[in-house]
């Protein structure tokens, strides 16, 4: 699926604070390295509905460099750590899938962007539940709906445009 699909359209989505209308959502979070830095599962929650356009399972998971390195060999065939990576497992209208987050890239890349950490990791979930629903941006036409997407949903959430300043 592609980010130009238009069976859902973040109009037709409840506002990210209110209690989802689309379904229920099932959440997983978990922690696998050690940082007390990392958001809690409250936030990780509300960031994560705030992405939703449908009923969810969903697994995120915070991972250090030598998992996420590992796991982006395996499936991407890239031998380095990257920020986030998104398994589906089933589309939409009752997706799951997992968000794997490795927490000291998202920190590196905070401090090297002066953007805060908290903001760092809420675009990066935001970004793998959009990846999780069929958004891309392999192509500068799906890259800029994805890109307005994150946009969108991080302004309703309170955050500055990840794609500004900083960029």
């Amino acid at each position: 699926m592609k980010s130009t699909k238009t069976d859902v359209k973040r109009g037709d989505r409840p506002d990210p604070g209110a209690a989802l209308g689309c379904g229920p959502l099932r959440l997983t979070v978990q922690y696998r390295v050690v940082d007390a830095d990392l958001p809690t599962r409250p936030r990780v929650r509300r960031w994560v509905k705030a992405a939703l356009s449908c009923a969810a399972n969903v697994t995120v998971r915070f991972v250090g460099a030598a998992e996420a390195r590992e796991l982006n060999e395996r499936y991407r065939g890239k031998g380095y750590a990257t920020n986030v990576l998104s398994f589906p497992y089933e589309p939409p209208p009752r997706l799951a899938g997992d968000v794997i987050v490795c927490a000291p890239v998202v920190r590196d890349e905070a401090l090297s962007q002066g953007k805060p950490l908290e903001a760092r990791f809420a675009h990066l979930i935001v970004h793998g539940m959009l990846h999780l629903q069929g958004y891309e941006h392999d192509k500068d036409t799906d890259a800029m709906i994805m890109e307005q997407e994150e946009r969108q949903i991080l302004l309703t959430l309170g955050y500055p445009d990840p794609y500004g300043q900083g960029r």
